[in-house]
Parts: structure tokens; sequence; C-alpha cells
């Protein structure tokens, strides 16, 4: 027994004797990587430009060809087959496998908006007043096309779980501008209720910190109640007493990490101090009551509703100018494979004016100048239908090949539409734009060359935009 025990701690040691080793190399490879200020390495070509970014996600993904990606010619070609030299025997989803592929042309109008005339649908009068701010690509393109690894890639830079997030990589590479409030906080909004269909669960890991240190990990605000879960002191306790209880808890995980050297002792610390700070930082982050009136309106009659797509947003510029680093905003219920009109006016209700209206607001404010707004879903929609085929009622299968996304502010060219698809919005035949390609632009905006910030794990040097070659889409930089 008495050598049993003598082995146990003998590799008790040498396991502690390599997690620290192993902590100090990390620390010095981050030394390398990083500047005493905890700023990650800048691009070698371009001073920062921005130093949030919103990021809108539509989670379900949006019909580009209803949206933004306008192929008037296909009305001509109403329940057509797909021709095959289009379709080339690309992989389609086992909801289409074997079935006859007809032509569904959009039914909505489109107008040509901003000084540049880029095409923009009917169902989004508000963001039309704003096109000369955005920048429409129309060339995104991805490589799964289920929901969920799809969601999966478009947050973390891989299809598998595990993976750190877009916004968990920028709280790492830049650090912490508000010691009050989290550097990245997710926000999930309501959806429209009037008759939406296949609304898909959303996961923490979306948001996660992946192998980064857990301090990282996004900060998920709840729609009711308090903001953040157990933000309020329980009955009989006040604040005093909270401090104590928290002091010689902090005291315990001390004398643990002496004894221990596990760094997410040290991180279990700081955010315990955090959160005490949020007790005070987040009710007034979140008390809207002393918005003006005309701010209000400018974000439309949902702004009083908590959880709802325009208080999201609005609390979001609220975010910025407390200095938080990456606002993540959920939006679902744009899986649209029957009855895609009736549901697609709903979801644009709900996003098109709160969305004008945050690019409006940061505008004003001098805020969209070193602000990212990017707004996009998982993939694109298909050119063909799906369940019953009319001229105002269809529907559209998952699709990766193409799909629209648009970004504004932080550098951004505005009023301008990049990238070209086929006539049938099917393939890309010009200027492809590649996901981690849109990650790579944003962390170059930012001030940080995707190639070089990277983390230890696995034996691997990872980064957000993975192995395969990524780029800045030169193009779209002001």
């Amino acid at each position: 027994m008495r050598k049993i025990v003598e082995d146990y701690n003998r590799l008790q040691a040498r396991r502690q004797f390599l997690k620290t080793s192993g902590m100090g190399l990390g620390v010095t490879a981050l030394a390398s990587l990083l500047p005493q200020n905890s700023v990650a390495q800048p691009a070698e070509d371009r001073t920062p430009r921005a130093k949030h970014v919103i990021f809108l996600f539509m989670a379900g993904a949006p019909s580009q060809i209803d949206l933004f990606d306008y192929k008037p010619d296909l009305e001509k070609l109403f329940k057509q087959p797909l021709p095959e030299s289009v379709s080339m025997g690309q992989r389609v989803t086992a909801m289409t496998k074997g079935k006859t592929q007809l032509v569904a042309p959009s039914m909505f109008k489109f107008h040509r908006k901003g000084q540049n005339g880029i095409w923009m649908c009917e169902l989004l009068p508000h963001l039309s007043e704003v096109a000369d701010d955005l920048c429409i690509i129309n060339s995104m393109h991805t490589n799964a096309i289920n929901h969920d690894p799809a969601k999966t890639f478009f947050c973390t830079g891989h299809e598998i779980p595990g993976k750190a997030s877009m916004g968990a990589w920028l709280s790492y590479g830049l650090g912490s501008m508000n010691r009050d409030l989290p550097d990245f906080i997710v926000l999930t909004s309501a959806y429209w209720t009037g008759g939406t269909r296949n609304v898909q669960a959303l996961y923490s890991r979306l948001w996660g910190s992946g192998f980064l240190p857990s301090k990282h990990q996004g900060a998920a605000f709840q729609t009711s109640g308090d903001p953040v879960l157990f933000l309020s002191n329980p009955k009989g306790i006040d604040t005093r007493v909270r401090r104590r209880m928290l002091d010689a808890v902090g005291q315990l995980n001390r004398k643990h990490f002496a004894e221990i050297g596990d760094p997410e002792i040290q991180t279990t610390i700081a955010q315990q101090e955090l959160a005490f700070r949020m007790q005070s930082s987040v009710p007034e982050l979140t008390d809207i009551s002393g918005e003006p009136k005309n701010v209000m309106e400018l974000y439309g009659p949902e702004v009083h509703k908590n959880g709802s797509f325009a208080r999201n947003c609005l609390l979001a510029r609220r975010m910025v100018e407390r200095g938080v680093r990456f606002i993540q905003i959920f939006h679902r219920g744009w899986d649209h494979h029957t009855i895609l009109p009736q549901q697609l006016r709903g979801q644009c209700f709900d996003v098109d004016q709160p969305s004008a209206a945050l690019l409006k607001d940061l505008k004003q404010r001098g805020l969209l100048d070193d602000t990212i707004v990017v707004c996009a879903g998982e993939f694109g929609r298909t050119v063909y239908c799906q369940g019953k085929l009319e001229r105002n009622d269809y529907g559209r299968d998952h699709h990766p090949r193409c799909f629209s996304a648009w970004m504004a502010g932080g550098g951004i060219k505005g009023g301008i539409s990049y990238g070209e698809t086929d006539d049938f919005s099917y393939n890309i035949v010009q200027d492809p734009v590649a996901v981690r390609d849109l990650h790579a632009t944003i962390l170059h905006q930012l001030g940080i060359n995707h190639e070089k910030l990277t983390f230890p794990f696995q034996g691997l040097d990872q980064r957000l935009t993975g192995v395969e070659p990524a780029h800045v889409i030169k193009e779209i930089l002001g």
C-alpha cells in the first residue's frame, strides 16, 4: 500500500511538473505573439480600423435569392427543371435527393438602392435606407450542408465542436476594454411567431472558449429575470456580505492555486471578481429607460419587448459604448423549407428596422467607424422548390454553394455589392468568399494577422481560420 501511495504521489508530481512547465512555455509563446498590453500582433500591412464587432447571426439560413441576389430572368423558367449543367451532380440534402428540382423564382420585387444602385428586396425598406453603408457579399460559400455543422463552422471556424468561437478568439487576442463587463456577450432574440417552423436549438459551444481559457467564452444574457443568472443577491445577503464571502473564497482559491498551479483556478478568481462588479454594471447597461424617445422610435415598436431583436440591437449599441469587444445577436427561424413567402415577411419584420437603426445609431454617435457589423446565416437556399410550388407559395432547401452576407462599418466599403453568382443563384462565377475569408477580413480590420493569432492545442497551432488557405478580402476595404 505504501508503494502504491508513493507511486501515486510521484505520478502527481510529474503531472504537475509537466502542467506548470507547459503553462510556462505557453506563456512564453504567448508573450512572443502579444505585446505587453495584451493586444494581438497587428496585421503587417495595416493598422487597426475597428475595435468592436457586432455579429447578427440569422440562424436557419435566409434565402439570398429572395433578399439580395436578384435574378429577374428566372421568372421565365417557373416550374421548369433545374438544368443539369447548373446542378452538375452536386450533393443535395436527403430531403431533396431523388426528387425533381423545379425552379422557383422569387415572388418579391427588387429595387436599386443607394448611390451605386445595389439590388435589395422590398421586404427590407429600412435597411435599404442605409444601402450606402452596406457591403453586400453575394458570393459566400461554405462546406457544411446541414445546420448544426454549418452554424458551428461559421461561429468557430470548424465544423467539429470543441473549437474556440470568434468572440473568444478576440477576447484572447485583444484583451478587455472594460473591466466591469465581459469582453464577449451573446444575446438570443425572440423570433416571429406567426407560423415560423423548423427552429433549431442554439448550443453554448457556438460562443464557447474551446481550448482557450474559459474566461474568454461568451456571456449569454437572459431574456427574462436577471440578465445574467444569479446576478442578484439572495434574500438576506447584501453587498457587504457578498464581498466578504468572495474574499474568503478567493483566499481559498489562491491557496489552492499555490498548491496545484492550475490556471483555471486563476480564471475562476477573475470571473468571480468580474461577476461581483457586474452586479452594478449589468443593471445599468440593460436599463434603457433613459434612452431618448427618438432613439426608441428609431428601433421600432418591438424595442419595448424584452428579448426582441430590436431591443438586443439597442443593447448592442450600448455595449459598444461601454467597451464590449464582441457582441453576437442570434435570431432564429430562417429555415424556410415551406411557405417561405409568409415566413420571410415575418422574419424581415423582426430584423429590418432594428438592423438599420443599429447602423444609424452607431453612425450618428461616431461609433460605426470603429465597429464592424456583420449579418449572415450559416448557408443559403436553393433556387429549386421544396413542397408546394406556386407563384406566391414555395419553399427552399439548404444550399452551401452560394449565399449572401452583409457588412458595414469598421473600414468596410459601403454602397457596394461584391461577388457574383450564375443566373440561378446556384454557383459562384466571380470573387468567391469562403467563411474563413470573412473571418480573416474581420481579424485584419481589428489589426490581427489571422495566421499569427494561434494557440497550441493537440499538437497544432490552432487558429480561427484553420489550416486551409484564407484570404483577406481587400477589395471591400476602404
